[in-house]
Order: C-alpha cells, then sequence, then structure tokens
C-alpha cells in the first residue's frame, strides 16, 4: 500500500502536503468532508502519492488553472470538475490554456509536451463554471467561492464555512512574491485582491505552495504583508535599472525583474515582459517613467 503524505486535520478539512511544503512544481492537496459530499480543492502533482483517497472526492473545485493544479485531474476522469467561469476555457482545451498563458507560439509548442509529461497535463472538456459567491453545501460544511483574481483572471479563494478555513490557492505567501506574468494575470487586479484576504474574516489559510497551513492571524497578517511589499519593491528595482539610463521593454526583461538570472524556463522571458510591462504602465500614469519613440524602439527613462 502507498504511503500516504504528510497531512493536517483542521476539522472538516485535510491538507495533505506535497514536496517541501508543496513548492512548485508540487503542491498541496486540499480534502473537505461533509455528511454528503467530498470535494478536493485542486488536484497538485501529490494527488498520484495518494489516488485512493483522491478517488473519494464527489467534486473537484479548482481555484484558478495553471498546469500543476490540473495533474491529478486524469486520476478522475468521471468526477466533475468546476472553474471560476473566467478560467474555464483554460480547463476545457489546450487553445483555452494557451491564450491563458499568451506566451508566444514557440515557448507553447515547446511547453506542451513537457506539461504532459511531468504535469500529465489533458484538457477537461466536460469543466463547468462557477461564479463569486457561489455555494457547495456538503452536509454540515459549505464551500463559499471568493473570486480574487489578479494571479490568473479566475484566481479564488475557496473559504470552508463555519469554521472559517480559507484555502488561498497561489496568493502563496512566499518570499518570491506573487505572480501575474501571464495574460489572464493583472498586477492592478492583484492589488485589489490582496486587500480583500487581509479583510476575510478566517481562522486558518492554506496555501497551494511554500507556507502550507498558517494558523495564527498575526503570523498571517505578517506573511501576507511581506508578500504584498514584493509588488513595491519590485517597482523600485525596475526604477532603479532606469537610473542607467533609457532601456527598451526588451533589455529590462533581460536584466530580469521577476526570476533570478540563473533561472531557466521557456517562459521567462515572456513573464517578464509581461510583468515589467504592468509596472511600466503604472509608472507611466504615476509620472514617474516617461517613453521615447514608438513600436519596438520605445525605451523608457525616468521621467
Amino acid at each position: 500500500m502507498t504511503e500516504l503524505p504528510p497531512s493536517l486535520n483542521l476539522g472538516p478539512v485535510t491538507v495533505y502536503f506535497g514536496e517541501k511544503s508543496g513548492k512548485y512544481p508540487d503542491g498541496n492537496q486540499v480534502m473537505v468532508r461533509g455528511r454528503d459530499a467530498t470535494v478536493a480543492f485542486d488536484t497538485p502533482p501529490v494527488a498520484h502519492r495518494m489516488a485512493a483517497t483522491l478517488a473519494e472526492a464527489d467534486l473537484v473545485i479548482l481555484g484558478h488553472v495553471h498546469e500543476d493544479h490540473m495533474a491529478g485531474l486524469p486520476l478522475l476522469p468521471r468526477v466533475p470538475v468546476q472553474v471560476h467561469q473566467a478560467d474555464l476555457a483554460a480547463a476545457r482545451s489546450w487553445a483555452g490554456l494557451s491564450r491563458h498563458y499568451g506566451y508566444p507560439d514557440s515557448v507553447l509548442a515547446e511547453m506542451r509536451p513537457r506539461i504532459e509529461r511531468e504535469f500529465h497535463y489533458a484538457p477537461r472538456p466536460d469543466a463547468q463554471g462557477y461564479a463569486e459567491g457561489t455555494v457547495w453545501e456538503l452536509g454540515g460544511v459549505r464551500v463559499r467561492a471568493l473570486h480574487l483574481p489578479g494571479h490568473t483572471a479566475g484566481h479564488c479563494v475557496l473559504l470552508v464555512e463555519p469554521q472559517g478555513i480559507a484555502f488561498i490557492g497561489d496568493i502563496d505567501l512566499s518570499s518570491f512574491g506573487p505572480y501575474y506574468g501571464d495574460a489572464s494575470s493583472s498586477l492592478a487586479d492583484f492589488r485589489r485582491s490582496l486587500a480583500r484576504l487581509a479583510a476575510l474574516p478566517a481562522s486558518a489559510w492554506i496555501t497551494s505552495h511554500h507556507k502550507g497551513v498558517v494558523t495564527e492571524r498575526a503570523r498571517f497578517e505578517e506573511l501576507l504583508a511581506a508578500y504584498a511589499a514584493r509588488l513595491d519593491e519590485r517597482a523600485a528595482d525596475l526604477l532603479r535599472l532606469l537610473e542607467a539610463g533609457p532601456q527598451t521593454l526588451a533589455a529590462l526583461a533581460a536584466r530580469h525583474l521577476v526570476y533570478p538570472p540563473e533561472h531557466q524556463a521557456e517562459w521567462v522571458d515572456a513573464v517578464e515582459r509581461r510583468t515589467i510591462a504592468q509596472h511600466l504602465d503604472d509608472l507611466l500614469a504615476e509620472g514617474r517613467v516617461r517613453a521615447e519613440g514608438d513600436g519596438d524602439f520605445v525605451r523608457y527613462c525616468l521621467a
């Protein structure tokens, strides 16, 4: 019999921890059990170490769509899958997921076989959409969807009530900070979502990656503040890069605002460009940066 991964029980909620507290490429598997139904939140790679337990699920609720959150879905081909309507197309087809990422075709062509191999990626054309405020009654326990976009357009917090246990997904409280580098991501939405999350009346917070479970509000607030501060730190880093003089978006992306220089992956350049472009838009609107030229020859400099 396969040994289950380490776990933690929080009343009706069990968290099964992936490798290194669910550090990407793994994640933390959450199961919620009521009298009448059992629900799985996402299905990260660790799901393949607990297939029999995962098979207890009557429903999978995806907090958002990325390859690492769909890894266990092939284990549950007949179990219904629901995802926020803004991420629904990304769950249903490769074409939808490609638009969701927004990477160049050459990057997507390299990426697809890798995620099929490493994450068991397969689309779920049967997936159904849910909306802000959707409630699932499990019998003595309910799950409520709270739409907190930014990481993706459909990223949601799944709140287990009445216990107040919040699965906050890829608002992962890591030192890396927020990720908003895909076509479906939004820096502005992420800022608003972090403010909403801070005010959420919860008693425990579960992340998909890194921190795992936080059960003290003071600690949660400390981690969330440091996580949110990375947004302003990146803007400050970008301004420092521009102190050397005017630079194009391509030149700035090559300096790596998000990833360490040694990090190598197909999507890195696209993510750097998307992230930096959003910060430049903010800085332009604030009058702290100005643009010179046009088209591919726009150069950004301090105002």
